[in-house]
């Protein structure tokens, strides 16, 4: 949908950086005096801080189509199940500023709801299915003020509806989107996982419900290679570009402040490093996640994945011994941050996440 998008015509000021801090701001007015008001000086006060800082990549989106003719307002309840498939409807028509806007302005409005009515689950696979289609994980630092933003939205029109004695069937009160929106101002939790494995051992299946229980955004090197450099790209130089694309996609979700999930194989000795590297400088906590099975199993796996031509996974039998060859072992010193699976065995995925949780920043001495 947003792919195919009209862009605004060059003339337009719409997604400008003031355009953007203005509609943020709007809505805190109609907030009703006491505690929901005092929360709205919070929360104007983050808006104004904020955006000085993201204005140039406000600027730069625009100057790169991401700013699209969208829906405009994707929440919850514009969204029906049809014919077994989701559909939107009621987007805005009647303001085109409001409708012209950062695809990731529109993105948000549904990852917030799905978070609002406690879905944490389905907000971050809607987000990370999202990011992995459009790659546009560039955009992360912009996305935590538009949540906010949308969330002082809700909040806006659950106040009014309050104060006309509107009552809608699971409609949130005003409070729980104002609680929400200054959570999300306040949560900062970037923390860095790296899968490590052979194709075939489970990496993806094992990051992908890591990275859902722990609302982490999640990057594959598989879809990232496809998206780079088209099909069947497996040598040493591939593989550094896509290293070097997976480096900057983790260190710019650090530093917006969320956890990331790097699925890749990272057999080698200086990947794994690099990527070390990136969460000492974001002063994160970094750990290793390890993913095995039986050579049997590996192939097995790896043939079935081939068969089915479902995966964005193109690692056949071939690569898998090519790869083995490559590895590195994991070293005593990775070791100390590394969470074993054997992914022939049932998965407790809430222990993963709690391992992970207690990993300690890199420091000085571990870079």
């Amino acid at each position: 949908f947003h792919r195919e998008a009209a862009t605004p015509p060059p003339e337009a000021k719409h997604a400008t950086p003031e355009r953007i801090l203005s509609a943020a701001l709007g809505p805190l007015a109609a907030l009703p005096a006491g505690e929901p008001a005092a929360q709205g000086v919070d929360l104007a006060r983050w808006f104004e801080t904020q955006a000085p800082l993201l204005a140039p990549l406000w600027i730069a989106r625009r100057a790169h189509s991401r700013t699209r003719e969208c829906h405009g307002d994707l929440h919850l309840d514009n969204l029906v199940r049809l014919h077994g498939d989701i559909t939107a409807f009621d987007g805005i028509e009647f303001d085109e500023g409001l409708r012209f806007i950062d695809v990731l302005s529109d993105t948000a409005f549904l990852v917030m709801d799905l978070q609002a009515h406690h879905r944490p689950d389905l907000a971050t696979g809607f987000l990370n299915a999202y990011l992995e289609v459009t790659g546009d994980y560039d955009g992360l630092p912009v996305l935590r003020f538009y949540m906010v933003y949308r969330a002082v939205v809700r909040a806006m029109v659950a106040t009014l509806r309050e104060a006309q004695g509107v009552r809608t069937p699971h409609a949130l009160p005003a409070a729980d989107y104002l609680a929400l929106a200054l959570r999300l101002t306040r949560h900062w939790d970037p923390r860095l996982l790296i899968a490590h494995g052979l194709p075939g051992s489970g990496k993806s299946f094992v990051s992908q419900r890591v990275a859902t229980a722990c609302g982490a955004i999640r990057v594959r090197s598989d879809v990232e290679r496809q998206r780079m450099l088209g099909s069947g790209r497996y040598s040493e130089v591939d593989s550094s570009a896509v290293y070097a694309r997976l480096r900057a996609v983790a260190m710019s979700a650090l530093e917006a402040g969320y956890p990331v999930v790097v699925d890749a194989a990272c057999l080698q000795r200086g990947q794994r490093d690099a990527l070390r590297a990136v969460a000492a400088a974001a002063k994160a906590p970094f750990a290793i996640l390890d993913c095995t099975a039986r050579d049997d199993v590996l192939r097995e796996r790896v043939a079935a994945r081939g068969a089915a031509g479902t995966d964005a996974s193109e690692a056949d039998t071939a690569v898998l011994d090519l790869l083995r060859v490559r590895r590195m072992p994991l070293q005593p010193d990775e070791l100390e941050r590394t969470i074993r699976v054997d992914t022939e065995q049932p998965m407790a995925t809430g222990a993963i996440a709690a391992a992970w949780l207690r990993m300690a920043p890199v420091g000085d001495g571990d870079e």
